[in-house]
């Protein structure tokens, strides 16, 4: 996948199709979009194009807003290069860019400097100054401009529409499941192993506090989460915990760190990579260590039977 950071950067090519929008998470229905734009491209010879922005918009608009990334540039573009795009549009969102109007954008910045046969775009996405651009406007100047515009309906996922928002909701309640059945995938985040406070390795439960790669990256509600993890490329079964360490801080940084299953190597500044699987309970406060291992050895327990059971389901 070719990536680039200017309109400049591209060559002309009308034979174009492409879509617009910001992807965050690009979940199942940010994939029928995708999927719509790479078969239409191999089905009718059309060079494909992907066009999103950096930053997330609302974070340049609204300077109290406080919006959390299911995604980071790194895991946006891994995704929608497997998902068959070829060139792909980062485009820099500033205050300035927001001002312009959305024929501007499509006649000045798409048709004149990139080209465009098709634009496939979603029910409900928006662009433009005063967000007027929309699917109703590009057909009502798609005539005159000479290119197609194709409208894609709604996902619905258990009589849910998929949307970003609503999975961050359920990643904040907790419920992991639907999050990733919206998603398509196992919620993810990377980071880099750092130093704690040696507090798991004095309990008998080691754990790799991580830095995350993205700090606005989202992290699902506060709780112990079965969860597989990727150092080297190789995968291993552990237990994530979000939380403040309510049992020995007051009003402790909520930390993600990961007990690993049947290891022991030095890890520390290695990249990793943690897939959520299935929560197992809220974060708790307890009156002493000893209430907290104990419950600890129920949460290796019980996230030993959640792998045993992911192992039946996948024979």
């Amino acid at each position: 996948m070719k990536i680039f950071r200017d309109i400049s950067e591209i060559p002309k090519y009308t034979n174009t199709v492409l879509t617009v929008g910001t992807f965050d998470g690009v979940h199942k229905g940010h994939q029928k979009i995708i999927n719509e734009v790479v078969n239409t491209s191999k089905n009718e010879a059309l060079r494909n194009l992907v066009i999103t922005f950096w930053p997330h918009p609302r974070k340049v608009l609204f300077k109290d807003s406080e919006i959390k990334l299911l995604t980071s540039q790194q895991e946006q573009k891994e995704i929608l290069s497997k998902l068959g795009v070829e060139n792909l549009l980062v485009i820099n969102f500033t205050k300035s860019f927001s001002e312009i109007t959305s024929y501007q954008f499509v006649k000045d910045f798409i048709l004149d400097k990139i080209g465009l046969k098709k634009i496939i775009i979603g029910y409900d996405h928006h662009f433009g100054k005063a967000r007027q651009g929309n699917v109703n406007f590009l057909k009502s100047i798609s005539k005159d401009l000479n290119f197609d515009v194709v409208e894609i309906e709604p996902l619905k996922i258990d009589s849910n529409i998929v949307s970003s928002s609503l999975i961050r909701t359920e990643l904040l309640n907790g419920n992991i499941n639907l999050a990733n059945k919206l998603l398509g995938r196992e919620y993810s985040f990377t980071g880099t192993v750092v130093h704690g406070d040696g507090r798991g390795r004095e309990l008998g439960y080691p754990t790799a506090n991580i830095l995350l790669d993205e700090p606005d990256k989202l992290l699902p509600k506060l709780g112990i989460y079965a969860v597989y993890l990727f150092i080297d490329e190789k995968k291993y079964k552990g237990l994530l915990s979000v939380g403040r360490r309510p049992t020995f801080y007051n009003n402790g940084d909520i930390v993600p760190e990961v007990y690993i299953y049947d290891f022991n190597m030095d890890i520390y500044n290695k990249k990793i990579k943690v897939e959520i699987l299935e929560k197992l309970r809220d974060e708790e406060k307890f009156n002493s260590a000893e209430e907290l291992i104990n419950q600890m050895n129920i949460d290796k327990q019980n996230g030993l039977e959640i792998f045993n059971k992911l192992n039946q389901s996948n024979n």
